[in-house]
């Protein structure tokens, strides 16, 4: 079986100790550990600004929304910043993205990385093209940071 990490908040690396039992208890079943994913939402527009102009508003209704169901505060710009900054939330430039999720596999060692792109009632050719940058910008660019970080551990072994 597989793995597949929903976070939705908060920061990656504190799920590290749910992919090792996920390992730990394949092994102890006699079995080899599957892929593991992350699965988080994310924005891509052409820089940092963009994205955040574009996304607050949105992502602070459906996160409100949801809130008021948990019992959880109203969302501030505050919370939201650091939520990209040192959460779950993948927004920004291709290269923010990019770096960001590279961070993440390197972190939790998964396999694979699927973004939420939706975020609440933002505008379709929104959407679209963060969708695009996401396949012809980020991806490449995940691929290219981490084949550079296994190249220069290689390199220092």
């Amino acid at each position: 079986m597989n793995l597949m990490l929903a976070i939705i908040g908060g920061d990656p690396a504190r799920f590290a100790p749910y992919v090792e039992l996920y390992k730990k208890a394949s092994e102890q079943a006699g079995r080899t550990p599957g892929d593991i994913g992350v699965h988080s939402p994310g924005y891509i527009a052409e820089s940092d600004e963009q994205a955040r102009r574009d996304l607050f508003p949105h992502f602070k209704k459906i996160r409100d929304r949801l809130g008021k169901e948990r019992g959880w505060p109203p969302v501030t710009e505050r919370d939201f910043e650091h939520e990209i900054a040192h959460g779950s939330l993948y927004a920004g430039s291709p290269q923010t993205v990019a770096d960001k999720i590279a961070k993440t596999v390197q972190t939790l060692g998964i396999s694979s990385f699927q973004m939420k792109y939706s975020a609440g009632p933002m505008e379709h050719e929104k959407l679209m093209r963060s969708i695009e940058l996401y396949g012809s910008r980020v991806i490449p660019r995940v691929r290219d940071n981490l084949s550079s970080l296994l190249a220069n551990s290689q390199n220092k072994r």
